[in-house]
C-alpha cells in the first residue's frame, strides 16, 4: 500500500492542515530540484515507517509562492515540522535521514506516547 501523503496549495489549506493534525511534517520542493526528488522518497519512507502518527504533506514552492513566501522558504528542499500547530523544526538543503529522524524523535514522542 502506498504511504497516504498530501498536498498543500493555498494558505487556506495549509492553515487547516495545521489545525487538523497535531503532527505535521511538510516538505517543500519543485521539480527543477533534483536533490530534492530524489530525497522525497526517503523522507516518506523514514516518516512512514517510524513516526506513522505525522502526516506528510508535499508543497511545490513554485506552485505555491504564498506558503512559501509566508513561512520564509527560499531554498529547495526545505522541510518544517509542527507539533501542535507549533514549527519544531526546520531543515534546509542538506541533511540527512539520521539527522532527521533524531531530531524529530523526541518532540514526537512526548506528544505520542
Amino acid at each position: 500500500m502506498a504511504y497516504d501523503f498530501g498536498f498543500l496549495t493555498s494558505l487556506e489549506e495549509f492553515d487547516a492542515a495545521l489545525q487538523e493534525h497535531d503532527a505535521l511534517f511538510v516538505y517543500f520542493n519543485s521539480s527543477s530540484c533534483n536533490v530534492g526528488e530524489a530525497l522525497a522518497p526517503k523522507v516518506m519512507k523514514l516518516i512512514e515507517s517510524t513516526f506513522p502518527k505525522m502526516k506528510f504533506f508535499y508543497v511545490d514552492r513554485e506552485m505555491s509562492p504564498d506558503i512559501a513566501g509566508k513561512y520564509s522558504v527560499f531554498v529547495e528542499p526545505t522541510i518544517l515540522t509542527f507539533f501542535v500547530g507549533k514549527e519544531t523544526l526546520r531543515k534546509s538543503r542538506h541533511f540527512s535521514m539520521d539527522e532527521l529522524e533524531a531530531a524529530l524523535t523526541r518532540p514526537y514522542t512526548l506528544l505520542f506516547d
